[in-house]
């Protein structure tokens, strides 16, 4: 009946660690993401705050190990290498740590990004410049544009734009132009002309602007709020995997009563 139990730990032990090696490529997935992305909120949120690099660098660590440790995990319970799952287990413990830590950051510095992000944007549309070349401003340019909103807090958020404000004719910025189930690619950057913009009574009057009359802060803060839930989600289901990985592993350590370094793999 014993070895009957030790065989049922010893599989069931395998097919976690082999579903904890996928949930560790899902995590270093997340870490790349967030680093390797240029065309959303976290382009311009990199920027704001350094925590989220740090949280970042944190995933991608934290995969990486998972899956090796899910590697590790799978040659210990199937070899029944006592020294193996001791090793495991410790190390499973100071990731599960790490990983609460990284939750942790990112779970406690949401206020604080958001309003890192707002000081960035406003300060970008600020100094937004017509027909320059820049990742931050392209960056923004296909938020607006994707999200269908303008500015901030509100599209008159370009009116502290001196370039923009200084033309005489109806200008306005070209992500915010207000189309109607137009998705089309690619997005238009820099400053775009009313086609009755040669109108000068009033100058670069914003009220005439045909863009999206809502700022982008309520759809940012929307779009952080589900993506960071999905990111904390995937977290808590690896460390219920880990916790069942920990408790399978010390069951298993415990059945098993004499050490033989033959079944050790030799390299």
């Amino acid at each position: 009946m014993g070895s009957a139990c030790v065989k049922v730990t010893k599989y069931f032990l395998f097919l976690f660690n082999l579903l904890f090696f996928i949930l560790g490529a899902v995590i270093l997935g997340f870490g790349v993401w967030i680093l390797a992305d240029r065309s959303s909120f976290i382009s311009v949120l990199q920027t704001s705050s350094s925590s989220l690099k740090v949280g970042a660098s944190v995933f991608i660590g934290v995969g990486a190990v998972t899956m090796f440790m899910g590697f590790l995990g799978c040659i210990g319970a199937i070899k029944e290498v006592r020294c193996l799952l001791g090793l495991y287990f410790a190390f499973l413990l100071l990731i599960l740590i790490a990983q609460v830590t990284a939750g942790a950051l990112f779970y406690f510095n949401m206020g604080q990004l958001k309003e890192e992000m707002g000081n960035v944007v406003t300060k970008l549309i600020q100094n937004y410049k017509d027909g320059h070349e820049d990742r931050l401003q392209e960056a923004w340019d296909y938020v607006q544009a994707q999200v269908k909103c303008c500015g901030w807090v509100s599209f008159y958020n370009w009116t502290d734009n001196a370039e923009l404000m200084n033309h005489t004719s109806v200008t306005y910025p070209c992500s915010c132009e207000d189309q109607e189930g137009d998705d089309s690619f690619p997005v238009k950057t820099g400053f775009c002309e009313a086609p009755d913009g040669n109108r000068t009574e009033s100058g670069n009057n914003p009220e005439l602007w045909p863009v999206y009359r809502e700022g982008c802060m309520k759809k940012v803060q929307v779009w952080l709020q589900e993506n960071m839930g999905i990111i904390l989600g995937v977290c808590v289901g690896v460390a219920v995997t880990e916790l069942l990985g920990m408790l399978l592993s010390i069951c298993l350590c415990r059945h098993i009563h004499s050490e033989d370094y033959s079944k050790v793999p030799k390299y």
